[in-house]
């Protein structure tokens, strides 16, 4: 337990007394008002150096469907959902207290064991009843201090209730959505012998290696393989839109890392055999459905199990169409959400919530020279929000919460002495700057997205930040 010395406080202790002596004014006086702080540029750039030292990052799984209980049985959310602090930000922020919920009664909030030093919390104990009538709910996250002043909350997409996996080779259309797997979306893959499960192991990439955790689950990129313009060794291949059907060739990316398992076909399992029979190309892979890897460069290897190590697992043949598998090679599928967040309070713990969160999407630029206009899309978007090209802070026009605009800082303004080795790339010799956006309180907003001052005449004017997706209505 770390020790602090007589007549000191943290910055959480001054945050929290902030909280208290706020609560004891008059209801009448406003509270959580922003102090407006003017974040200089050598902030900035000390950020910039040391991200990994400064920024707090939130990534929140979860499943995209939830099987409904029926009578007295309970079926937990597999995989259940998880929320994970890193980056060395949250080193001074002891005292986490994470609160998680699917209902609308604030009674039962979930509270998650993020004690001190564990980067992970885990919400094991949900499940939906017989008696939920609704056909969707929200995953709602919350992290407070040990005072109870909010650092941050967060609502997932829309989670899906389902009776049981489907076995139709045919939905309607507006069922096809929510229970088709499409290539590009996030999966989860589970291991749960005989549905013990006590027993269940999970996917997850860890320490440069793919492992099968009891506690971490992790979630992977799936693409449909263009067969057509051929499968290929080398790590560029050819993919395509569209719903998974048995005998697709896939990938699976970890979305983390993009680091790929080597290339297989997503087959289907029943009773521990594979089933081969090209009448399954007109199957669709649905969520929760039992599947089995089979590698593509040896079709008598799967993607197996064997403990906490993921392995090849060698098959036995049946017949031409059947193949015999070890549990260890039955998978169980299922869409995945992850959410991930960056933050840093660059002048100081602050008393309003980090939250909302932007969510960053395109750069784009229009015209050329000095009349070029940048234009920021994206979400959560708000008035108090500023552009930032590296460490020099620029006029923003909040158009909408989608929505950001500025003028496109000359190179001369952005690369100064002081930052020329930090923005230029050694190998083109390009100007290349980090974007963020800067709340006025002094709170950085990491996007992800990089603008390149010499490639972004030859190669157009659009930039998308990693794992962005639109979002559809």
């Amino acid at each position: 337990m770390a020790m602090r010395k007589r007549g000191t406080t943290s910055a959480e202790d001054q945050v929290c007394r902030k909280k208290q002596s706020l609560d004891e004014r008059p209801a009448s006086t406003p509270t959580h008002m922003a102090v407006k702080t003017e974040l200089p540029p050598a902030k900035m750039i000390n950020f910039l150096l040391n991200k990994e030292k400064y920024e707090c990052v939130i990534r929140i799984l979860h499943a995209n469907v939830a099987q409904k209980s029926y009578g007295s049985e309970r079926r937990f959310f597999c995989p259940p959902p998880s929320v994970y602090l890193i980056g060395g930000g949250w080193k001074e922020k002891s005292e986490l207290v994470v609160h998680i919920n699917i209902d609308s009664d604030h009674s039962k909030w979930q509270k998650l064991n993020c004690s001190t030093g564990k980067d992970y919390c885990v919400a094991k104990e949900f499940h939906v009843s017989n008696s939920d009538e609704r056909e969707s709910f929200d995953l709602k996250t919350q992290l407070f201090f040990g005072c109870g002043n909010e650092i941050a909350s967060f609502v997932s997409k829309p989670i899906t209730i389902i009776s049981k996996p489907s076995k139709k080779k045919q939905m309607k259309s507006n069922d096809r959505k929510h229970m088709y797997i499409t290539s590009g979306t996030n999966v989860a893959l589970f291991n749960r012998p005989h549905s013990q499960r006590f027993r269940t192991r999970y996917l997850h990439f860890e320490g440069n290696d793919f492992q099968a955790s009891s506690t971490k689950w992790g979630a992977f990129t799936i693409h449909l393989l263009d067969e057509e313009r051929g499968i290929q060794e080398t790590g560029n291949f050819a993919v395509r839109d569209g719903f998974l059907y048995y005998g697709s060739a896939v990938s699976l990316v970890d979305s983390v890392t993009g680091i790929a398992l080597p290339r297989m076909r997503i087959r289907k399992v029943d009773k521990k055999q594979v089933i081969l029979d090209t009448t399954c190309s007109v199957e669709p892979v649905t969520q929760l459905n039992n599947c089995a890897f089979q590698m593509i460069d040896n079709e008598m290897e799967y993607l197996s199990l064997s403990q906490d190590k993921i392995v090849q697992h060698k098959a036995q043949a049946i017949d031409e169409n059947r193949h015999q598998i070890n549990d260890g090679a039955a998978w169980t599928i299922i869409s995945a959400e992850k959410a991930e967040y960056r933050f840093f309070e660059a002048m100081g713990q602050v008393d309003t919530p980090i939250t909302p969160c932007p969510v960053f999407g395109n750069l784009e630029v229009n015209g050329h020279g000095e009349d070029a206009r940048v234009e920021l899309r994206g979400r959560d978007f708000k008035p108090n929000l500023k552009i930032w090209f590296g460490s020099t802070p620029v006029d923003t026009t909040f158009r909408s919460d989608e929505c950001l605009l500025c003028d496109l800082p000359p190179v001369t303004q952005v690369r100064n002495e002081q930052t020329k080795g930090m923005f230029t790339n050694e190998t083109t010799g390009d100007c290349e700057v980090p974007i963020s956006l800067v709340r006025d309180d002094g709170v950085i907003y990491s996007s992800g997205l990089t603008y390149s001052y010499k490639s972004m005449e030859r190669h157009g004017t659009v930039r998308t930040a990693p794992g962005y997706q639109m979002q559809t209505l």
